[in-house]
């Protein structure tokens, strides 16, 4: 039986600003298994990018616990937090957040040398054999505005996984991308599943929530519901309900 990785208890976010006061996240628990690759579908506000950026360490809870591996992030210091994402998790976002001004291979390397887990050999190796395994070490010289969309979130997945990462989120990874694009992203995210990778997504598309084996859906800042991967128009109807 594998073992549990993250656990999540009790989880509220509420953010204020005067007097208004909006509760994003209003009491979530729920468990991910190693290995596992979790969906989270849900409205535009209903909390799921909030929940994303909890487990990464990105904020921290109004309330609850977030436990990933022996980490407890809901008592860490903003230093601590910030260790925990440059060594623990990797980031992959719509709009790929790339530095234009540094190559395809400087922008992988550089968690790594922030991180200063490797000495820069072996940061140069594993960037090469990463950029190999995405099919793009060709590009390897050139600047992310010299490639398309697809070609750049293939850069960002490189980085994401430079460090080895315990867990991998993804929020939104197809959004900003054309239909073929994106499905070649979906494409290395089961590979990188099949190896052993952890992974939890955030996405409003049927078909990339597909691809996980749970799809958790989220409403209101509650978790409401749960459906296996594999039917995409399954669970593009379950959403429908839920929202109407």
């Amino acid at each position: 039986m594998k073992d549990t990785l993250v656990q999540i208890a009790g989880l509220k976010k509420v953010y204020q600003t005067g007097d208004v006061i909006f509760e994003a996240l209003k009491g979530v628990s729920l468990d991910i298994t190693a290995g596992d690759y979790v969906a989270i579908m849900g409205p535009s506000g209903s909390g799921k990018s909030t929940l994303l950026h909890l487990i990464g360490g990105l904020d921290q809870p109004s309330d609850g616990t977030v436990q990933v591996g022996e980490h407890s992030l809901d008592t860490m210091s903003e230093t601590g937090l910030a260790k925990f994402r440059r060594t623990h998790i990797g980031f992959i976002f719509q709009f790929f957040n790339l530095i234009d001004n540094l190559t395809v291979r400087a922008n992988v390397e550089l968690p790594a040398l922030l991180a200063n887990s490797r000495d820069k050999r072996a940061i140069q190796q594993r960037s090469r054999l990463l950029l190999e395994r995405l099919g793009i070490l060709d590009q390897a010289h050139k600047h992310p505005w010299e490639l398309s969309g697809g070609q750049q979130q293939r850069v960002a997945i490189a980085r994401a996984l430079i460090n080895e990462p315990v867990l991998l989120l993804a929020d939104e990874p197809t959004g900003n991308l054309d239909s073929t694009s994106g499905q070649d992203v979906l494409d290395i995210l089961d590979e990188c599943n099949a190896l052993g990778q952890t992974i939890l997504g955030v996405t409003h598309d049927a078909v990339a929530a597909s691809r996980a084996n749970t799809v958790l859906f989220i409403l209101d800042g509650h978790l409401v519901g749960k459906l296996p991967g594999g039917d995409a128009s399954g669970i593009a109807q379950y959403l429908a309900d839920l929202t109407t």
